[in-house]
């Protein structure tokens, strides 16, 4: 049962993450969700994103905003890039 819960906040955590991929994708970057575990979010960011001085700001003021008001149980958004 616990394994049908984490599926269905990974599905919402993607269906979030397409809220704030075409934002991204118009500055040539992109995100990618990685994992879901315990409230806990891994992306990748990709593109222009990778290695860009503003990346940090996307990920916490886009990213984890729209995941924390869309699905609330998310309790922590990391990136790998």
């Amino acid at each position: 049962m616990g394994q049908t819960l984490e599926a269905g906040l990974e599905e919402r955590v993607r269906q979030a993450l397409e809220l704030i991929r075409p934002a991204i994708q118009m500055d040539g970057g992109d995100v990618l969700l990685e994992s879901v575990r315990d409230g806990k979010v891994t992306v990748r960011l990709l593109g222009t994103c990778d290695g860009c001085p503003m990346s940090p700001v996307t990920l916490r003021q886009g990213v984890e905003r729209i995941l924390r008001e869309h699905v609330p149980e998310v309790t922590e958004v990391s990136a790998l890039f």
